[in-house]
């Protein structure tokens, strides 16, 4: 039972990387994580209006006194005694103290003062259904947003439901229809005045389509079933990069896979359908490239070159410092390089867990030894996947420079001069050592303590200024020099020591470092 969970654990990462990435969530679909729903409306503030049910707080004095409280009835009026109804309905509560004085005036000419409270609104009921997560009937004020109630309900169904179809019904007839669209991008959102039983509806989800890429809002963007929707109209919503020159459309049509690939200005013209699937390129190569340098430099960091530009070039605009740049030590550090390392790494990775998985046993013992040996081995393999390797292009050899062309992103190491050697990995006590010449690398071992019980003595690397990697033993030992003891490794599965013996290689070279087991 215990293998077949290992088994489990060691193929569920490889079985997530061959799914593929899931859709985008349809736009809007952030708007309801529950902060709506936490916050109503202030219904007593001076803008709000008055309703039937409102219970409001009335005080005369002077010829007349009363002191009460009074309910707005059906008919939206306020009954004074001795002075009548009070239309209030509709008012807003900034008028309410003008409205109920003008009409005691009007009965009243002279010394009556008059004091109008609003104590509370009214709160109503509303039904929220549709393509909604919890359909159900919930409080709120009347002039809380549809947001609210949204949010109440959960939110609109990401799947099923529209964020542009959302209807108000009352008695069975649409008041208002709301696309949530304008809110998000523009902030306008109707709001318009509820009353107990109202109905949200939320309608069925519109033609879908993915905008992904050199877009600012990657998502499925919904439009009406109704309308011919055209390349323009997505980008509007999608927002391009400034660099998107192409799109690639994924569709179907009169029922067989369809693939298109188009500048934008056919792209803006094409009629697209429901379920298509838009990615945005950048396929207009720039005639620059940008060219970084670091180290021992003075001046400026970054270079705008022509795309065509050799290293030697570069490297006669880069100001340094004489005395302190080892300029034997220039080496480029390249994105395209580093990629390649990590998907190196990873396949061979991926090789490891499946030696390791079926790794054949005789008897229970070593069926045991096996599974610990696999359980060390996911480790190693969770480990060396956080590994970024750094993409050193080594550029020198015997004192020249390639004159290689440069890449976009390149950076151009121009490292400083140093007098210390730095030991690390299986050694006793990792450190800095000054540079000695009579010193091979065996006494700088020892002079770090020693090696440490787990070091493989026969595979101590050394990592150049220049950034190669080399045999510790095959080597001359230089200032500046970085000595790397790799651990030994421990098991009688010759596939595993092979695949584990590379990855520890692979690691040091890309990285610079010494992946412990």
């Amino acid at each position: 039972m215990r293998l077949i969970l290992l088994l489990f654990i060691l193929f569920a990462p490889l079985h997530a990387l061959a799914v593929s990435p899931a859709a985008p969530a349809p736009f809007g679909a952030d708007l309801f994580q529950g902060n709506f729903a936490k916050t109503t409306y202030d219904e007593l503030n001076s803008d709000y209006r008055i309703m039937p049910g409102d219970r409001v707080a009335v005080r005369l004095w002077g010829a007349r006194t009363f002191e009460g409280v009074l309910n707005v009835d059906a008919r939206g009026n306020l009954f004074l005694p001795e002075v009548g109804p009070v239309a209030v309905e509709g008012l807003r509560h900034a008028d309410l103290q003008y409205a109920v004085l003008d009409k005691v005036q009007s009965v009243y000419k002279q010394n009556v003062e008059v004091y109008t409270n609003l104590l509370n609104s009214q709160p109503v009921a509303v039904f929220v259904t549709g393509f909604v997560s919890n359909p159900g009937r919930y409080a709120g004020g009347s002039t809380d947003s549809v947001l609210y109630y949204l949010d109440q309900a959960g939110g609109i169904d990401t799947e099923r439901g529209s964020y542009r179809n959302i209807r108000i019904l009352r008695d069975g007839k649409q008041l208002q229809s709301i696309d949530l669209y304008p809110f998000i991008l523009e902030g306008v959102l109707p709001r318009p005045r509820l009353e107990d039983g109202d109905l949200i509806l939320v309608g069925p989800r519109g033609a879908g389509i993915v905008a992904e890429g050199q877009v600012r809002h990657h998502a499925r963007f919904e439009f009406s079933t109704e309308d011919q929707i055209s390349g323009q109209q997505l980008t509007t919503l999608a927002m391009l990069q400034n660099k998107a020159s192409h799109a690639s459309v994924i569709g179907t049509r009169n029922g067989a896979p369809h693939n298109a690939y188009l500048p934008l200005d056919e792209f803006y013209g094409i009629t697209l359908q429901d379920g298509d699937r838009i990615e945005f390129h950048a396929d207009i190569p720039g005639e620059t490239i940008m060219v970084a340098a670091s180290g021992a430099i003075v001046g400026a960091s970054r270079y705008p070159v022509h795309k065509s530009t050799r290293l030697q070039t570069v490297m006669e605009l880069i100001p340094v410092e004489p005395e302190l740049a080892n300029l034997s030590g220039v080496h480029i550090k390249r994105r395209s390089v580093a990629k390649q390392q990590k998907k190196a790494l990873e396949e061979a990775l991926q090789r490891l867990e499946k030696t390791a998985l079926t790794a054949t046993s005789q008897g229970v013992e070593e069926a045991n030894i096996r599974v610990r040996e696999a359980e060390l081995i996911t480790q190693f393999v969770a480990k060396a996947r956080e590994v970024e390797p750094d993409g050193t292009v080594v550029v020198e050899q015997n004192g020249e420079l390639a004159d290689i062309y440069l890449e976009n992103g390149d950076v151009v190491v121009i490292p400083p001069k140093s007098d210390v050697i730095l030991i690390s990995g299986e050694v006793l006590v990792p450190q800095a050592v000054v540079y000695t010449a009579k010193m091979d690398y065996k006494d700088y071992i020892d002079n770090a303590g020693g090696y440490t019980r787990r070091a493989d003595k026969k595979h101590v690397l050394v990592v150049k200024p220049n950034g190669a990697v080399l045999n510790a033993g095959d080597s001359d030992i230089s200032a500046g020099d970085h000595l790397l003891v790799l651990p030994k490794i421990d098991t009688k599965n010759m596939q595993v020591l092979k695949d584990i013996s590379q990855i520890l290689y692979q690691v040091a070279v890309a990285a610079k470092v010494a992946l412990d087991l």
